[in-house]
């Protein structure tokens, strides 16, 4: 038989089943169209075929066919493709149907072995009208044969080289189709039902689940890429997310009442705080301001929490307050409503006139521990709470942190009295309480601070500057930079500490700003009061660190535009390094002062408004008068 003719009856093909040599050695013969529903009967080749090496031969040009003699369209409409479930049914039978055209024809590509097929597409079949008078069946059946009798030869061929049911060969488009990834839905080239077991990547596909890279919310990682499920028709429609992939098995190995024991896998062990600090360092701000009792609190406070210095706000922010003001709630609202929605309120303590307030960014609450204060007063009365030390600890991952504010005992010449009170308030802190300490060999029971790993200790520790007021406003004269150096030779403290007696194991970030006490309120002017108080640097920031370089101070300044009291808030920004701890301590478990959290909103939505409405009042009152 000729290459481009169909057989000429039945018989032929059941008396030779699958031989090319025989189909070869036949010329054309008209006879009935073959049912294209009709598997043909084919068998083995026999080893002389086998053995022969085929050539294909290219067909015959084929005339221009109008769609009357091309194709029998009730025979056609007939043919009842397998629906998804028949397909999902039929797995375990003989092939069932690919769930698009590109899937068959890699299937049958993968199965044979053989050429790709010439066969003609539907799309190529012209889509005139039938002529009247046409032909009947058998008529287009003979003209059908030039058309499809490539398609029966690689049947045959894949019939018998298979063993299995024969089927026809793909349908090609006549453009190539785009390239498709796994991770893209195509609702018009692929349908979420049908599976196609004979496919090459059958199995990798069944075995395919929701996929998502991991991601951190720290500096320097790519977000996570789109959550895909490569088998859903809507995958694609996945949005972007920075929350990381939580896995089953450690959903199921964690213990979230008692926590890990290790550090890695846990609530605050090294996983999550890779997350959140690829580097291991947390920003700190520390500040500190004697009130003097007033009433009248900064119109803003935004040169005190959030210096221009500083591009990025910090992770922590720790204030502590002497003398401070009678309406504490206040004073916490301002700081809450300053910093905005992103930062929470994770304790605050008073003890006298004595504040301080831990505001943390509200996405770190979840690591810490429980926090736990204690006070220490260093008056003779008990009862009278102005002059002592107030002190705040938790533990931040696995990293333990202490927050001493201190107001010592007051007086040019009282440098005695004033390492009492330091010496009381080691003594006298008595922390931690619940949560464990990290390093407990390396504490020691007479000193608070030796039982954490990061200690900052700031206040009013009125350690004044020496030699008169005379002698330091001749040196505050001079050039500012050289200046500061030169008063630092008079300090009190600077002295107390070189000789060990004060603060041992404490080291203080360079001064660059000029003495914060005592000046004029609203006013630049140092104290011109019958009293010519002397200039002097009494506050002070001080931290400690149990390892080397875990704590890097970054800027200490002051805030000379706030002049609501005789001292100046001085402030401190650090970088602290975060260790992964492990869960088996008494955690916060996000608790935070929501009755605050809500207030600074309200006072930033109220603010706003009202700002808003002042540039519209401003705008309308403007006339012009016409002289």
């Amino acid at each position: 038989m000729l290459k481009g003719q169909l057989p000429n009856t039945d018989e032929d093909l059941a008396a030779r089943p699958g031989s090319p040599a025989a189909d070869d050695r036949r010329g054309p013969k008209k006879s009935p169209m073959l049912p294209l529903d009709t598997p043909a009967q084919v068998g083995n080749e026999d080893a002389q075929a086998r053995g022969r090496p085929f050539s294909p031969k290219p067909p015959p040009p084929r005339p221009r066919l109008e769609r009357a003699l091309s194709l029998d369209e009730k025979g056609w409409r007939k043919r009842r493709f397998r629906t998804s479930r028949e397909d999902l049914a039929a797995r375990n039978g003989a092939s069932p149907s690919g769930g698009s055209l590109q899937d068959e024809a890699a299937g049958t590509a993968a199965r044979s072995g053989s050429p790709p097929c010439l066969s003609t597409s539907l799309q190529e079949i012209p889509t005139t009208r039938r002529a009247p008078g046409s032909g009947g069946p058998s008529s287009r059946g003979n003209c059908l044969s030039g058309m499809i009798s490539t398609s029966l030869d690689l049947l045959h061929r894949d019939g018998a080289s298979a063993g299995s049911t024969p089927r026809l060969a793909s349908l090609l488009p006549p453009r190539p189709l785009p390239a498709m990834e796994w991770n893209v839905a195509s609702e018009a080239l692929r349908t979420a039902n049908k599976v196609d077991q004979d496919h090459a990547d059958f199995q990798a596909r069944r075995q395919v689940r929701l996929f998502r890279a991991p991601s951190s919310l720290g500096p320097g990682r790519p977000p996570s890429p789109l959550a895909c499920d490569d088998c859903s028709l809507h995958s694609a429609r996945s949005a972007f997310s920075l929350l990381v992939p939580i896995r089953t098995k450690d959903v199921r190995s964690r213990s979230y009442l008692e926590g890990s024991l290790l550090a890695s896998g846990a609530l605050m062990g090294a996983d999550e705080l890779a997350r959140y600090f690829p580097d291991r360092n947390m920003a700190l701000f520390v500040a500190t301001w004697n009130m003097q009792g007033q009433k009248e609190l900064p119109p803003n406070l935004d040169e005190l929490l959030l210096p221009a210095e500083a591009d990025f706000a910090q992770d922590l922010y720790v204030v502590g307050v002497q003398e401070g003001c009678s309406d504490r709630r206040e004073w916490e609202t301002r700081l809450q409503e300053t910093l905005g929605p992103h930062y929470v309120m994770l304790y605050s303590a008073a003890h006298g006139a004595l504040y301080m307030s831990v505001l943390i960014r509200r996405d770190l609450i979840w690591f810490c521990s429980e926090v736990e204060s204690s006070t220490v007063t260093t008056r003779i009365v008990s009862q009278i709470k102005t002059k002592g030390a107030l002190g705040v600890s938790f533990t931040f991952f696995g990293t333990s942190l202490l927050f001493i504010t201190s107001h010592f005992t007051s007086g040019d010449g009282k440098v005695g009295e004033r390492l009492v009170d330091y010496s009381k308030t080691v003594q006298g802190l008595a922390l931690p309480k619940n949560v464990p300490d990290t390093s407990p060999y390396r504490s020691d029971a007479a000193d608070v601070t030796t039982r954490f790993d990061g200690v900052f200790w700031f206040g009013d520790f009125n350690f004044r500057l020496s030699g008169g007021r005379a002698a330091v406003e001749a040196i505050l004269k001079q050039d500012p930079g050289a200046s500061v150096q030169a008063l630092l030779q008079h300090d009190q403290l600077t002295r107390e500490m070189k000789r060990g007696s004060i603060f041992k194991g404490f080291q203080e970030p360079d001064i660059h700003f000029l003495p914060s006490y005592k000046f004029d309120i609203g006013k630049d002017s140092y104290d011109t009061t019958s009293k010519q108080r002397t200039p002097s640097y009494t506050d002070r920031v001080m931290y400690r660190s149990r390892h080397r370089d875990d704590i890097c101070p970054v800027k200490y300044s002051s805030c000379p535009g706030i002049r609501t009291s005789d001292h100046r808030p001085v402030y401190g920004l650090f970088r602290v390094r975060v260790r992964p701890g492990r869960d088996n301590i008494p955690l916060a478990a996000g608790k935070f002062d929501r009755e605050l959290y809500l207030i600074g909103i309200k006072r930033r939505i109220s603010r706003e408004i009202q700002r808003q409405q002042a540039l519209k009042s401003q705008h309308s009152s403007a006339i012009c008068t016409v002289s």
